[in-house]
């Protein structure tokens, strides 16, 4: 049994799928596969049930699993002691709040924390960030979620113990154009939204999910795109939208979009890591600054 086995072991864990793993860890789905039935024949037993959908693990993997989390840390716990390596952190965050919400967090890092060194991963993919940070890729991610338990929203949690902590709300806004017919509204209910047409991203995106919880099926969702995308054709009154107010804020004081009379609730801003994994260096000073 060998740490880089236990590496690939971990990423399909989190991925769920060779391919997967294999792009997170940029090797060849090929050797991903050889990896796992190697560390699968020297343990004399199956670790992942394979099937049409992905893997999951077997009682053996599931064993398998708290024992290869301890070892690839006390692993890289070493190589730093021994190397004396300079703090490094690998920080993921979503695409769509990375310009808004990280420039703060990271100019209160700097200033807490000024020779720590930090590696910047944004996407567009939650499960890619959280299955990082579940199998060590990263360090920590930002993500967004409810006030709820973390994954409340309705998204995939890989099979890792997380934790978090909420750094800020990040308010929604229901907008539609001036000329929409729910425009002069002064009440809205969901209703007065039945069958209307709501403009929406991928099932994955955080504000289409946020709509999925206030309306459920009273609207008929057209996929649009990304959020600028979904603006646009608010803007053009093909359909309401369910938006970060960041993202609307200066259509609104142009009137190219209006405000609609229903408040949802607002998102949470979560700071994302591996529960345990606190002592690892530099994320000490991350859970220390950024909810400051």
């Amino acid at each position: 049994m060998e740490l880089r086995q236990l590496r690939v072991f971990e990423a399909v864990v989190a991925h769920r799928t060779v391919p997967g793993a294999a792009v997170a860890l940029g090797l060849a789905p090929s050797s991903v596969s050889e990896q796992i039935r190697t560390l699968e024949r020297s343990l004399g037993t199956e670790l992942f049930e394979r099937a049409l959908r992905g893997m999951t693990l077997t009682p053996a993997g599931e064993r398998l699993l708290p024992w290869s989390r301890r070892l690839l840390e006390q692993a890289e716990q070493a190589r730093r002691e021994v190397v004396a390596v300079r703090a490094r952190l690998r920080l993921g965050a979503l695409g769509s709040i990375a310009a808004t919400h990280l420039p703060a967090v990271l100019a209160r890092l700097a200033e807490h924390r000024p020779g720590l060194e930090i590696s910047l991963h944004t996407g567009t993919a939650r499960d890619g960030l959280l299955g990082g940070v579940a199998a060590g890729a990263l360090e920590a991610a930002l993500i967004l979620d409810t006030a709820g338990p973390l994954g409340d929203l309705g998204f995939y949690l890989p099979p890792a113990p997380l934790d978090h902590v909420d750094l800020q709300d990040v308010p929604l806004a229901l907008v539609a154009a001036p000329t929409d017919p729910l425009a002069g509204a002064t009440s809205l209910t969901r209703e007065h939204l039945r069958g209307r047409r709501l403009l929406v991203d991928t099932p994955a995106c955080s504000f289409r999910l946020a709509g999925e919880r206030l309306f459920g099926q009273d609207v008929d969702r057209v996929r649009t795109g990304g959020v600028a995308v979904t603006r646009a054709c608010a803007e053009q009154g093909l359909g309401v939208a369910l938006l970060p107010e960041f993202a609307v804020h200066d259509q609104l004081a142009a009137g190219t979009l209006v405000r609609l009379p229903l408040v949802p609730p607002p998102l949470r801003l979560r700071l994302v890591w591996r529960a345990g994994r606190e002592t690892v260096p530099g994320l000490r000073e991350v859970l220390y600054a950024a909810p400051a």
